[in-house]
């Protein structure tokens, strides 16, 4: 929100209105709650009028993108990373000249990235925010899942198969101390999984931290204590 204000970005959101595009569920074999869920959702969303949905969440995206039109709602829908990029690209979020920002090991979101192609303009946000990227060996359309797509979050995991704690250990072996990425599935994923790394790491280096490629850009606009109110 302080960024979309800052861009002079006249937005709105649905507040308690809005409720769960219904993605977990299809992926999960209850495709009977997300018609439910998709059909409230488009009754809500074509009650009123908006130019564009932009959502943090790659799920939600590629849902509301590509699933919902068969259910009567067609919108034009963005992924937060795209919308940044344009608004960077346009001058209204001037880029950020940081020659002291770490380096940003990024993990590419499946439903961004291999579902529907956008690996750009996550890594032009960093970039605009003054980051280095670093690549991990598996990226872009060979990138390798945090481990909760499909509902995989929920299931239960052999300790040395557990996919998020894979994924964290490649983001490790970059040497990078932030994980940057652009889905709050891979956020919650990877920051449980890079504690786990970090607890049977060898050279004992504490876990790495995992933001959204949002908060990496706030903090380079505004300093690393962005607490103040919205």
């Amino acid at each position: 929100m302080r960024l979309l204000r800052a861009a002079k970005v006249d937005f709105a959101i649905l507040g308690d209105d809005e409720k769960c595009t219904g993605d977990l569920a299809r992926r999960t074999g209850n495709d009977y709650l997300f018609q439910m869920q998709a059909a409230a959702n488009v009754e809500t969303l074509n009650a009123r009028t908006f130019k564009q949905i932009v959502s943090i969440c790659p799920h939600c995206v590629n849902t509301l993108k590509n699933e919902y039109a068969d259910f009567g709602g067609v919108y034009q829908v963005a992924h937060h990373s795209q919308l940044l990029a344009q608004l960077m690209e346009s001058g209204r979020l001037p880029p950020v000249q940081n020659s002291d920002a770490a380096p940003v090991a990024y993990h590419d979101p499946c439903y961004l990235g291999r579902y529907n192609g956008e690996f750009d303009a996550p890594r032009s946000v960093l970039s605009g925010a003054g980051a280095t990227v670093a690549e991990m060996e598996y990226s872009r359309g060979q990138s390798f899942c945090c481990g909760s797509g499909g509902g995989r979050a929920f299931a239960v995991e052999p300790p040395d198969q557990r996919v998020n704690v894979i994924r964290a250990k490649q983001a490790r072996a970059t040497g990078a101390a932030v994980i940057g990425t652009a889905c709050p599935f891979c956020l919650l994923m990877l920051e449980d999984g890079c504690k786990t790394a970090a607890r049977q790491g060898d050279d004992k280096a504490p876990a790495q931290q995992v933001l959204d490629i949002a908060e990496i850009l706030d903090q380079s606009m505004h300093g690393a204590s962005t607490g103040a109110s919205l």
